[in-house]
């Protein structure tokens, strides 16, 4: 599964580094008409993964995670291939809006993986499988770049259409899913009602998945101007180059510390760890607002990307440890939406800080609101805490 994750993952983000340029070759447009289409196709593939997440994973949780993992990964394929032969920028929206409709590969296999997993190594093996999707991501735009200049836009979508298809096989033949039998004899089985009745009922559990959508707005809400920040502190020259490695030095820091981070979280308990790496990202993020040379802003960069690295695992091991088996697609489902919705918001949300009020107040929000939801967690797990002995007083 881990380098199912890793081609899935890597082949999702080559095409970001010249999607824009894409776009260019498919007619005479504006420099403005390139820029706000470039940003509605990326973005459009968010909004099809928010609406369909819940629905595979409940799919999921009925009829078994790996066959949607494999239905997932050949509706990409599909999706990546028919866009090498497109012939207008409508043709291409179309297609990220279908892309996303099967983007759910990840959140997919954490769900099978959290299942599959006992529940007292969760943090370790899912960080572990943290780490592929990760470095798909750090070499996917170096590759998809490669691939474009030396075969062509066009060329580059089929060729990814086959590294996607070729994961799909890979789980179909490689991926054992046992069947797990529920503790304490739970149902096998839950309406949707049930599930949101699940979450709504246990106010940590919400909290975290609410967290989650504000994570994915502070991390997205410095991607439309980092590069933009890049220039302005070290100037235009190799500006593609300074600007990749500030990109990167986030996943380097990620990939270094998502598993060690799980693996702690197991031991010392999963919300405490969640809460000390939302403060510490929110300390890292803040300093970048003030940052004199690229330099700066690269270490940061890495130090944000290892406090933030073992957010993902660490929550979906709670999620494993309070929800039922038989409902966590479904929860991992809704959570995933959740967290693109933060993917929509955080752009837009970065571009309007940025240009009312310069680039340091999009690290300043940011700061602020990872800080305010650790000292929210940090409340609601107090409270959780005195709930039995307040039980018991009455």
């Amino acid at each position: 599964m881990w380098f199912a994750n890793f081609f899935i993952a890597g082949s999702i983000t080559m095409v970001l580094p010249f999607l824009s340029l894409y776009i260019e070759t498919l007619g005479s447009f504006s420099d403005k008409y390139v820029q706000n289409w470039s940003g509605i196709t990326f973005g459009v593939t968010f909004v099809a993964a928010f609406i369909f997440s819940p629905i595979w994973g409940k799919l999921g949780d009925r009829y078994g995670r790996k066959h949607i993992l494999v239905l997932s990964g050949l509706g990409l394929g599909l999706s990546v291939f028919l866009m090498g032969f497109v012939t207008t920028v409508w043709q291409l929206f179309l297609l990220r809006l279908f892309m996303g409709v099967f983007t759910g590969f990840i959140s997919m296999s954490q769900a099978l993986i959290s299942t599959q997993t006992p529940k007292k190594i969760a943090g370790k093996v899912l960080g572990t499988l943290q780490t592929g999707s990760v470095t798909g991501s750090l070499m996917g735009p170096l590759v998809g770049g490669v691939l474009a200049d030396t075969f062509g836009y066009s060329s580059t979508f089929k060729w990814l259409s086959i590294i996607l298809i070729a994961s799909a096989l890979l789980v179909l033949i490689g991926i054992h899913e046992s069947k797990i039998k529920e503790e304490d004899n739970s149902k096998s089985s839950y309406s949707s009602k049930e599930v949101i009745h699940h979450i709504f009922h246990h106010p940590m559990l919400l909290m975290v998945m609410l967290v989650s959508m504000f994570i994915q707005i502070a991390h997205f809400s410095i991607q439309p101007i980092l590069s933009l920040y890049v220039g302005e502190l070290h100037g235009p020259a190799s500006i593609a180059l300074f600007s990749g490695m500030a990109f990167s030095a986030a996943g380097l820091g990620n990939l270094m510390m998502a598993r060690k981070w799980g693996k702690l979280a197991d031991r010392v308990g999963y919300i405490k760890i969640l809460v000390t790496l939302l403060l510490l990202a929110g300390v890292f993020y803040f300093p970048g607002a003030f940052v004199t040379n690229i330099w700066q802003l690269i270490v940061l960069r890495f130090l944000l990307g290892m406090s933030i690295g073992g957010i993902i695992p660490v929550r979906i091991a709670y999620i494993r440890q309070e929800a039922p088996i038989a409902m966590q697609g479904e929860v991992l489902g809704y959570n995933t939406s959740i967290r693109f919705f933060g993917n929509i918001i955080g752009p837009v949300m970065g571009g309007i800080l940025a240009g009312a009020f310069g680039f340091s107040s999009v690290f300043l929000v940011t700061s602020i609101l990872l800080i305010a939801c650790g000292v929210t967690l940090f409340i609601t797990l107090q409270r959780q805490n005195r709930l039995p002995h307040e039980t018991q007083s009455v």
